[in-house]
């Protein structure tokens, strides 16, 4: 099972991030990767425990529904949510955050198993973990933009 793991340093406080990082409409929009739009569940507002959101998403050129569950809440630490339906055959996207003296580090903890057993494996290793570690990569700029630019 491929974990990918990615820290950033946000200069805002550790509730600013935290919050930014759950709230739906930050996840949601086009970018060069995705036209991702929250579609039933929570569709707007910041995410809790036992939430349920499902995306439409287009990944790799496919457009696709994925449905995840916020599973755990440690306020301003850390939350994590898990795929209920979707395409791959499961993952679990932990959010963690440290409060440093100037800055707060987001860390996101990716972990998956792709479908399809040998061919899920194989796309692993040819373009998904990478693909994947981009798109990881690219939220949390974006949450970082928002932050470093939010008057607190």
């Amino acid at each position: 099972m491929p974990i990918i793991r990615h820290e950033i340093s946000i200069h805002a406080p550790i509730q600013v991030c935290f919050d930014l990082a759950r709230t739906v409409e930050v996840h949601a929009g086009k970018t060069l990767l995705t036209k991702q739009i929250a579609i039933e569940g929570i569709t707007f507002g910041l995410m809790e425990r036992g939430d349920f959101v499902t995306w439409e998403t287009t990944h790799l050129g496919m457009k696709q529904k994925l449905t995840s569950q916020v599973i755990e809440m440690v306020k301003p630490y850390r939350f994590t949510d898990s795929m209920v339906r979707g395409a791959f055959q499961s993952f679990t996207h932990t959010h963690e955050f440290i409060e440093r003296v100037t800055e707060t580090s987001m860390i996101d903890t990716f972990s998956y198993k792709s479908p399809f057993g040998i061919l899920g494996k194989a796309a692993n290793h040819l373009f998904l973990e990478k693909y994947m570690s981009h798109f990881i990569a690219r939220h949390a700029q974006k949450v970082k933009r928002i932050a470093e630019a939010t008057k607190y």
